[in-house]
Parts: structure tokens; C-alpha cells; sequence
């Protein structure tokens, strides 16, 4: 049980190993913020998620950094009724990113990000494309987080 010494302690523990709030002054989701140039959208997908990315870290009027993104889809069907039609889809989704400096082009981190949203199949073909519209809205919103962890959990300063 937390008594009142321990809660006052707590935040010197942190302290002492090393904790520092991300968005506190000098934490990389700080430095972050509306410095990075993120690709220009190809297609819904990545206009989607490139939406979302500024959405987090702002848009670069003058960026330090360039974000370059490769995104991979696929659906896989997942409920079929007695009459063999498909009445549950998964939509998964895989991003591989770099985040550059610019000024040195040097690649400062980079990785890949995974997760899937599922969609039902079960209303009118209108229904069952908006659906999916809304899948693939959740999926780049779930990627686009993911990869925001990443780069303040980096310690880009």
C-alpha cells in the first residue's frame, strides 16, 4: 500500500533513473515537434497516415529531420456464412520508416510497425465499403501512434 512518504519519493526515484518526461523541456517529443518533413501521400493509405503523423508532431516549416515511409496492406478474410461468402475481414497493416537528419542525411532511427483493424462484410455493398474506409482510417491512426512512440522514445534531442 502507497503511504504519503512513498508518493512523495516516488518522483525522486524517477529522478535518479534516468526518467524524463518526453514532451518536459529538452525530451525528444519536444525536439520533435514541427521539425520533421514527413513523404509527401501517394494514395488514401498514406495520405491517411501521413495526416495523422502531423497531426502528432506538428508540420515542419523549416525541418530538421525528413520521415520517409513505405506502407504495405493486406486483407485477409476471416467469417464465411453457409454460402461461402465472407462476412468478416481483417485489414492488416505494416509501415517501414526512417527518420533522417537532413542536414547530414545521415538515418537517425529506423524500424517497421505491424497491427490490423477487422471490418464486417454483413450490410449492403455501400455499408460494407464504408466499412472498410473506416478500417483503413483506424489502422493508420493505430500505425501513425506506434511510430510517434518510436521516435520520442529514441532520445532525439
Amino acid at each position: 500500500m502507497w503511504s504519503r512518504r512513498t508518493a512523495l519519493l516516488a518522483p525522486l526515484a524517477l529522478a535518479a533513473c534516468g526518467f524524463q518526461p518526453v514532451y518536459g523541456p529538452g525530451g525528444s517529443g519536444a525536439a520533435l515537434r514541427n521539425r520533421v518533413l514527413v513523404d509527401a501521400p501517394e494514395d488514401r493509405e498514406s495520405f491517411l497516415l501521413v495526416r495523422e503523423l502531423e497531426e502528432r508532431l506538428g508540420r515542419a516549416a523549416v525541418p530538421a529531420y525528413g520521415l520517409s515511409l513505405t506502407i504495405a496492406t493486406t486483407q485477409e478474410g476471416l467469417a464465411i456464412d453457409p454460402e461461402g461468402n465472407t462476412r468478416r475481414f481483417n485489414l492488416l497493416g505494416a509501415v517501414d520508416y526512417a527518420l533522417s537528419d537532413l542536414a547530414t542525411g545521415q538515418v537517425v532511427t529506423s524500424g517497421r510497425v505491424e497491427n490490423f483493424t477487422g471490418y464486417s462484410a454483413t450490410g449492403t455493398t455501400v455499408a460494407t465499403l464504408a466499412a472498410e474506409e473506416d478500417a483503413q482510417e483506424r489502422l493508420m491512426n493505430i500505425l501513425a501512434d506506434q511510430i510517434v512512440t518510436r521516435l520520442i522514445t529514441t532520445g532525439i534531442s
